[in-house]
């Protein structure tokens, strides 16, 4: 990896003029963390991001201990004329600080709380799988070269090439008619099925930057001097090139996370993702479009509640990158 004079200047401590000369070497990563932490954006949105999944996780005891009901109908919040929230704001009270929804009366943060769980656990696990799938794919086509090259890149070829939302809506739409699959059912083989599609049909964009920094990485001096010592394929490729390769694997997987969110978002709001009654928040979208000018609040929590999320994981993604780049001059 090519250092610059800033990056070199970071790596020593600096000391004041008449103490002893002493010289302290930061790693890489410190010298990441140090430049990411005076990135006040990234550490803003990383930050958020946390309280994100942070809440998230808190959904499983929150319903567990009947803190929160996101299926519970609450029809006394319901004018018995239209079945639409009492009050402004969709019925926002202390009891539903974010109204309740139209017809059923379900509290809408609660909903809110279940949809962002499902929504990152779907995109986190997706995130994963297109990543793994990536760099061990990436890796081999970069370190063998010759004909596992040539297949691999072919194929990551056909995937980016191929119509990924029209197939990902007819193959979730047949998963839904399934009743089980394996030790799968219900809603649960319909999250499988969306870990799967948006992770499969992910792999390529990763494998394609694993495989041109494998690329340059494969002729270096390290890796010659293992192959000199007799290391085998397997340790060059994940004792000498995959911890070169963390950086990028980082960053893109900060960067394709929130791309994940709103390609969750998008198939349930097209009606192929979780099922009601389970929340999900492309789903609340899709189920209020029909209704916003009655009750826009509706429509609006959950839409804010994506943009939110995907804004702090891009600002803190971007940062990350910038922070681990040592030829940014932020």
């Amino acid at each position: 990896m090519t250092v610059s004079p800033g990056t070199l200047e970071e790596a020593v401590d600096v000391v004041a003029p008449g103490d002893e000369p002493r010289i302290e070497g930061r790693s890489l990563g410190q010298i990441a963390w140090a430049r990411l932490r005076k990135d006040r954006v990234a550490m803003a949105g990383g930050i958020v991001a946390l309280i994100l999944v942070l809440v998230a996780f808190a959904a499983w005891p929150l319903q567990h201990f009947g803190w929160i009901h996101p299926n519970q109908s609450n029809t006394d919040a319901l004018n018995p004329e239209n079945s639409m929230p009492n009050g402004p704001l969709g019925g926002a009270s202390f009891a539903h600080p974010l109204g309740v929804e139209p017809l059923n009366g379900r509290d809408i943060m609660d909903r809110l709380i279940v949809g962002l769980q499902v929504s990152l656990f779907i995109a986190g696990a997706a995130t994963v799988l297109a990543v793994g799938l990536g760099v061990l794919g990436g890796i081999a086509a970069g370190y063998f070269r010759g004909w596992i090259d040539t297949f691999l890149s072919r194929v990551m070829d056909i995937t980016l090439a191929f119509p990924i939302v029209l197939f990902s809506i007819a193959l979730l739409v047949i998963i839904r008619q399934v009743d089980k699959i394996g030790p799968f059912s219900g809603n649960s083989l319909s999250v499988a099925g969306m870990i799967f599609v948006i992770g499969v049909f992910g792999w390529a964009y990763p494998g394609r930057i694993m495989r041109g920094q494998v690329i340059s990485l494969r002729e270096r001096e390290f890796v010659e001097a293992a192959r000199s010592l007799g290391a085998r394929s397997s340790r060059v490729l994940f004792k000498e090139l995959l911890p070169n390769l963390v950086a990028p694997i980082l960053v893109y997987a900060t960067l394709l996370f929130p791309t994940n969110i709103l390609t969750e978002a998008g198939l349930s709001y097209l009606g192929v993702g979780i099922a009601p009654p389970t929340a999900s928040l492309g789903q609340m979208i899709s189920a209020a479009s029909g209704i916003s000018r009655l009750d826009p609040l509706y429509m609006i929590a959950p839409g804010l509640l994506i943009f939110i999320a995907v804004l702090s994981v891009n600002l803190f993604g971007d940062g990350l990158r910038d922070a681990i780049d040592p030829k940014s001059s932020r």
